[in-house]
């Protein structure tokens, strides 16, 4: 019972996700986009120590945040 109650929840979740990416008003572009420079600015600040290095990374709003 349990089980067919998640894959129906499932399977409501994964049409919604495919109705936004489909819709004409998405922009499915600038979400991939976003979500992939934050996922680099992520792992670049959790190397950053082991590595030793500085760098420098643009975030969302415009500014530099620098990790060291």
């Amino acid at each position: 019972m349990i089980n067919e109650i998640g894959v129906i929840i499932a399977g409501i979740i994964g049409l919604a996700i495919v109705a936004v990416i489909v819709s004409s008003n998405a922009q499915t572009p600038a979400v991939i986009q976003a979500a992939s420079s934050g996922l680099g600015s992520i792992i670049t600040a959790a190397v950053s120590p082991v590595a030793g290095g500085t760098t420098n990374q643009n975030n969302l709003f415009g500014s530099q945040t620098q990790f060291s």
